[in-house]
């Protein structure tokens, strides 16, 4: 997995200390930046933190280039829906010999990691034959159209490998730019940093913590898994870890100020 935070909102605590001052002040939109040291955007944001008054963190966003992560981890990302994705298209790109995910309980057992790759093997070799096979009937079918040879081969390899990807499987890899504002990112950290999320994609969340707190440390100072702020909100379903998370978070804090 490769992570990186290719762009932000300009001075994005600034912003967000010019949008709350807004609402609590009388002054003019060119005079509400006037004034707002770097000290004091730092109270402000905390003090929204503490006071709960998170619209004007919505002002700030961020965008992060993913790679090296499972199709099964996009379909729970996109399940956080105030956000914009742009992924690698299986319909556009065809996938010769496809990089997957393997998954560490998987890769600790021999037997199982042997299996995994033969699958991996398997499904690379039907995703071939499926993409010959079709092309083959569609660049037939394009010619007694009408269409020249290179052209319905062209056009034929594109409508297979539309079809050919339903045989590949959710450990193939992809890549994509994803981009969110800072309350949205609070949500997705506070659900996919908690223990009780799949492996991957809290890989993935504490990576992107990381990123931000090194350009927005008062903003994300309190973000992380629910159980930093409060009692675990999962009840009976909880890690019981909470004290070993809640050191996790303080020692990444403590990593990237």
């Amino acid at each position: 997995m490769k992570v990186t935070l290719l762009a932000y909102t300009p001075q994005p605590e600034h912003l967000v200390a010019s949008a709350a001052k807004l609402c609590y002040s009388a002054s003019d939109i060119d005079a509400i930046g006037q004034g707002l040291t770097d000290e004091k955007v730092a109270s402000f944001v905390d003090m929204l933190a503490q006071i709960g008054h998170e619209s004007p963190i919505e002002h700030a966003s961020f965008s992060f280039g993913i790679e090296g992560v499972s199709r099964s981890l996009l379909a729970q990302l996109t399940r956080h829906r105030i956000a914009s994705y742009s992924v690698q298209s299986q319909r556009y790109v065809q996938e010769n010999m496809f990089e997957f995910v393997l998954p560490p309980e998987i890769a600790a057992i021999p037997q199982a990691k042997e299996e995994f790759l033969r699958a991996m093997e398997e499904d690379q070799r039907h995703y071939d034959n499926l993409t010959r096979l079709l092309a083959q009937s569609h660049k037939q079918r394009l010619m007694q159209e009408g269409m020249e040879e290179k052209q319905a081969e062209k056009k034929a390899q594109k409508q297979a490998i539309e079809d050919a990807r339903f045989v590949l499987p959710n450990a193939c890899a992809t890549k994509m730019v994803c981009t969110m504002n800072a309350r949205s990112l609070h949500n997705f950290f506070a659900h996919r940093c908690c223990n009780r999320a799949q492996w991957e994609i809290r890989e993935l969340a504490t990576q992107m913590l990381r990123l931000v707190l090194q350009v927005a440390p008062h903003l994300f100072g309190n973000a992380g898994p629910a159980c930093l702020t409060g009692a675990c909100p999962e009840g009976k379903m909880s890690c019981g870890k909470c004290n070993e998370v809640r050191e996790k978070f303080r020692r990444l804090r403590g990593e990237e100020a």
